[in-house]
């Protein structure tokens, strides 16, 4: 027929037709009519090393556009390699498609070759886990799955492939679909309670979390806040939903929280949740708030209704995105008056305070140098920071100041490995940005792999290896509970350096501060990916720790 088409075509003309700019995969036989239409797409194909990497640059894809980040892996152990990166998601609410390469249809249930049960596999990890039976159905569930995504509280979608499906063929014509957004407003009376709530009460603090922010929305609240007066703290690894520069910022709530930022949230009398959920680390083991009745007034906004009183009840709901109720709030109505400004005034000191390198201890003295040197030369707002998991990520969390939104990428899950792939998708959708990947040496390792993905893609961008030969977090709760211990936690690591120029990259060794701001400045003229390798005390097992 002069309109057929297969099934892999029809797939990709819906992604194209939804707004999908890129992918990621790791290729596998079982979607080879996905790959081949993809060979004629004006989506952009990533290929990466391994699945895992795959799905952690699609879900930091997610989490700076909005719209869903896209994998592609083969059945079996392609799935299974996923899942680190589907937690990413699942955990960060961030939207991701995950499309699987399955077997045939017609030999379901035979236990054959890579066959799995995705359903039983996925479904407490994804929103939604379905598998297209036949070629016409195509569109409508490719359809479903994006709208999905992003709807409510976003996570990531599973779509399964059987090969019958992908190879089966149409003569329909390609619809023309579109993603149709969502958006529900709060009502007036709900923005006028929360503005008495907060203008009224004696010590009122509001803390920024979640996904589904924008741009428009972290400046519209930051008016807000300042025409009130009202202090604001940002989640784990929220850190950019406002400058950290603004007056009316008094820290985050994450690991290692600033004892006074803790005694602030016990002592409010108002609390503002708005787009989070306050989940285990920035409620520090479900602490800072009673459960279920918390003693604070609490306003809690959400995209989910789900999470509205699923922890803690509040004493107003708003069942919103971050983007409209901000949109909503401003401009300030005048017979609101402000709260005390030496809130803000004295929490945005104590922040500042709390985020000096001077509390660093000696034995991390070359991180110190390092740190404050990087945030004197560079220009903040245009530089993004990638991090994975570990006791390094603290020189980002605890002394780094984001001005500007969507300039931190990191898992809020605290998935090892996180930080090179997220830099990867970081410099493809920002490729006009400085983007510098922080890891540790056991941290990089978890994906280092992804490196070649950089290199054979030519990226210039600069990752900090922090090598202090062992996984350093688990030390660190080892010698406080077994301190005679080394089982497990000590690593003999590889140059890294000389790693990276095997694959005609840059690489440098950095055991010196000098040393260091040489290859800096070689790496940021680099015209592709670079490794400084920093041989760190260890010792230092925090930056503000030695043991």
């Amino acid at each position: 027929m002069q309109n057929e088409q297969s099934g892999g075509q029809v797939l990709i003309k819906a992604l194209e037709s939804l707004g999908a700019k890129r992918v990621f995969c790791v290729p596998g036989e079982s979607y080879l009519p996905a790959l081949q239409a993809l060979s004629d797409s004006t989506i952009e194909t990533i290929v990466c090393r391994q699945e895992g990497g795959a799905a952690m640059m699609a879900e930091a894809t997610g989490k700076l556009s909005g719209a869903p980040g896209i994998a592609f892996v083969t059945r079996g152990p392609g799935a299974t390699n996923a899942l680190s990166g589907i937690h990413v998601a699942q955990q960060d609410s961030t939207p991701v498609l995950l499309f699987i390469g399955q077997i045939a249809t017609e030999w379901k249930y035979r236990d054959a070759f890579q066959e799995v049960d995705y359903q039983q596999l996925l479904g407490g990890m994804c929103k939604w886990v379905t598998e297209i039976d036949h070629v016409s159905r195509i569109e409508e569930l490719v359809s479903r799955a994006w709208h999905t995504a992003c709807a409510g509280r976003p996570g990531p979608v599973a779509v399964v492939l059987p090969e019958n499906t992908l190879y089966g063929t149409t003569d329909q014509i390609p619809l023309p679909l579109a993603y149709c957004k969502p958006e529900a407003y709060p009502h007036p009376v709900h923005i006028e309670k929360v503005k008495q709530l907060l203008s009224t009460a004696a010590r009122p603090l509001a803390i920024l979390g979640g996904s589904g922010w924008t741009e428009s929305a972290v400046l519209q609240f930051q008016e807000f806040a300042l025409n009130l007066s009202l202090p604001v703290a940002t989640s784990f690894r929220r850190q950019t939903l406002i400058d950290n520069t603004h007056p009316c910022y008094v820290g985050d709530v994450g690991l290692g929280l600033n004892p006074a930022l803790k005694q602030r949230i016990l002592e409010a009398d108002v609390l503002l949740l708005l787009g989070g959920r306050f989940s285990e680390v920035p409620s520090q083991d479900y602490a800072l708030l009673d459960i279920p009745l918390p003693k604070q007034k609490l306003i809690h906004v959400h995209p989910g209704a789900e999470e509205l009183g699923k922890v803690n009840l509040p004493m107003l709901a708003i069942n919103c995105s971050p983007e409209s109720f901000c949109a909503s709030i401003v401009p300030e109505t005048p017979q609101f008056n402000k709260c005390d400004p030496e809130l803000v005034e004295s929490g945005h000191r104590v922040y500042l305070e709390w985020s000096s390198l001077e509390h660093t201890v000696d034995e991390a003295d070359l991180m110190k140098q390092i740190v404050e040197y990087l945030q004197s030369m560079l220009d903040i707002p245009n530089t993004i920071v990638t991090t994975g998991a570990g006791n390094y990520s603290m020189w980002i969390q605890r002394f780094w100041k984001f001005q500007k939104f969507n300039t931190q990428v990191a898992p809020t899950s605290g998935s090892m490995g996180y930080g090179f792939p997220a830099a990867v998708a970081t410099k493809l959708q920002h490729p006009e940005k400085t983007v510098i990947a922080l890891a540790g040496d056991g941290c990089f390792q978890m994906t280092h792999q992804e490196f070649a993905t950089a290199a054979q893609l030519g990226l210039a961008f600069t990752t900090l290896i922090i090598d202090n030969g062992m996984y350093g977090t688990i030390k660190m709760h080892q010698v406080q509970q077994y301190p005679d211990s080394n089982c497990g936690t000590e690593l003999k690591n590889p140059d890294f350096a000389l790693w990276a120029q095997s694959y005609d990259a840059f690489g440098a060794r950095v055991e010196s501060f000098d040393d260091f701001k040489i290859a800096f400045s070689e790496a940021q003229n680099y015209n592709g990916p670079s490794i400084l390798h920093i041989i760190v005390n260890p010792n230092a097992i925090t930056p503000v720790k030695a043991i």
